[in-house]
């Protein structure tokens, strides 16, 4: 009788145990993931789930991304403008399906957006697909294509806490030439710390100006950047209204592809839209509208020019 009742009390110990070891597991600390003031990138910070089930930690994440966070330097990732109208499990992979209101987001702040939410609830054990959509249809990115399941490999890690380190990059760049009509190529090498992001140091580079004798600077000197992003292909960039103090000798299509053309040559850049002070409405000069997104076309390139001119 005495082994029996030992033997029960060995059991529920064990199954105590095997208890605590499974809150243990469902409970711990994971990151929740937070947008900088100037909406730029999403930053990283840890936080310990309160609540056991799968479902219980899904809410507490999504009413995370909802509360703004201590630092002012921050802001909540999930606007009470976009609501959550439904979100469901199917093995691995979440679902969220989210307002039209989500839709109204500009390109470069939904990429933002998309992955402080998804890489917040892949955090959740559990869960190792997220999958996007806005009132049930497929979410589509800045060109409409479907956007599709996400992991934690969809998104590049922001190396912004590595150590500074110095490396060189060729770059090809386009430059105005002597009279402005058409564009020529410079080829250089730039030193350059290794957090700086490629479309910046581009832009810091045209800025610049040219090296080569009779080449000009298409952009003003003055001309501050103040963001610069690449979404889904698409490279967003947005300069102050100095930029609009342009010298009327230079064409404005030299001009345009001047920037659109070397920002193409990056590999993950497929098409331009520039802004000035973060309006997209209206003209660069007098014909090209801002609004468009410019793909590269060399067309315009000097050699080019003068062919067409002797046709």
């Amino acid at each position: 009788m005495n082994k029996k009742i030992s033997l029960v009390l060995i059991f529920c110990f064990l199954l105590c145990l095997c208890t605590g070891c499974q809150k243990e597991t469902q409970t711990g600390d994971t990151t929740i993931y937070y947008l900088n003031r100037e909406m730029t990138k999403i930053v990283p910070e840890d936080y310990e789930l309160q609540s056991e089930t799968l479902e219980e930690q899904i809410e507490e994440v999504i009413e995370q991304l909802q509360t703004q966070p201590d630092s002012s330097d921050l802001r909540y990732a999930l606007s009470s403008d976009v609501e959550i109208l439904n979100y469901s499990m199917s093995g691995y992979q979440l679902t969220v399906d989210f307002s039209e209101n989500y839709s109204k987001l500009t390109p470069s702040e939904e990429v933002l957006v998309r992955a402080a939410i998804a890489r917040s609830l892949l955090g959740i054990p559990g869960i190792s697909y997220v999958l996007f959509t806005v009132q049930s249809e497929p979410l589509l990115d800045a060109m409409g294509n479907v956007v599709g399941s996400m992991n934690s490999e969809s998104f590049v890690e922001n190396p912004g806490k590595q150590i500074n380190s110095s490396i060189v990059t060729t770059l090809t760049l386009y430059f105005a030439n002597s009279d402005g009509t058409a564009l020529v190529k410079e080829t250089r090498e730039v030193h350059h710390s290794s957090n700086i992001s490629m479309e910046k140091l581009v832009m810091e580079q045209l800025i610049e100006g040219p090296k080569e004798s009779g080449h000009q600077a298409s952009i003003p000197a003055e001309t501050k950047l103040i963001t610069s992003s690449v979404v889904d292909g698409v490279c967003y960039i947005n300069l102050d209204n100095t930029f609009q103090n342009q010298d009327t000798g230079i064409s404005e299509t030299v001009l345009l592809y001047s920037i659109v053309n070397s920002l193409c040559e990056l590999s993950n850049v497929e098409w331009v839209q520039i802004s000035i002070n973060g309006n997209t409405t209206g003209q660069l000069r007098y014909v090209c509208d801002l609004s468009v997104l410019y793909e590269m076309d060399l067309s315009y390139m000097e050699e080019n020019v003068k062919e067409q001119d002797t046709q």
